[in-house]
């Protein structure tokens, strides 16, 4: 934790984004490290978990991060958590809360409220367009006899 808490404010300090890190360990060894990079990637999906993580896989190999450990410097927001869980490391250890973060502008309640809605309720309204054409996609996984299930 404590090499995300200095990768945090270095990352202030330097301009490159807000202040953000994750640390990501296996077997006591940090594997991947990043720092959040939105603003100076222009990438609203490049979160430090998220990055830290995609480093994390492709070091070891694996879509998961079986036996690993994440230490993030802010409990992770909807879309790390999401990654966080798709990747299944053993646990997550964090160091300011969502609420913390709010207090400093990085407010993300208003996703888990979105979440709770409908499809038409919601604020960037989501519309569903050729199901049925979507669907063979769907049918030629399931038929694939080879797929690498995730």
């Amino acid at each position: 934790m404590a090499r995300a808490i200095e990768l945090s404010i270095q990352n202030v300090k330097s301009g490159e984004g807000g202040p953000f890190a994750s640390v990501i360990a296996k077997d006591g060894k940090i594997i991947a490290e990043a720092t959040n990079r939105v603003t100076s990637l222009n990438d609203p999906t490049a979160h430090a978990e998220i990055l830290a993580i995609r480093e994390a896989c492709k070091r070891l190999g694996s879509f998961e991060l079986t036996g690993c450990e994440i230490y993030s410097t802010c409990e992770p927001c909807p879309m790390c958590l999401g990654a966080i869980y798709w990747a299944r490391p053993l646990r997550v250890y964090f160091g300011n809360t969502a609420a913390d973060a709010a207090k400093i502008g990085f407010e993300d309640a208003f996703i888990y409220d979105e979440l709770e809605k409908t499809w038409g309720e919601r604020r960037i309204p989501m519309i569903q367009l050729m199901r049925e054409e979507a669907q063979e996609a769907f049918r030629a996984w399931q038929q694939k006899p080879d797929k690498s299930s995730y």
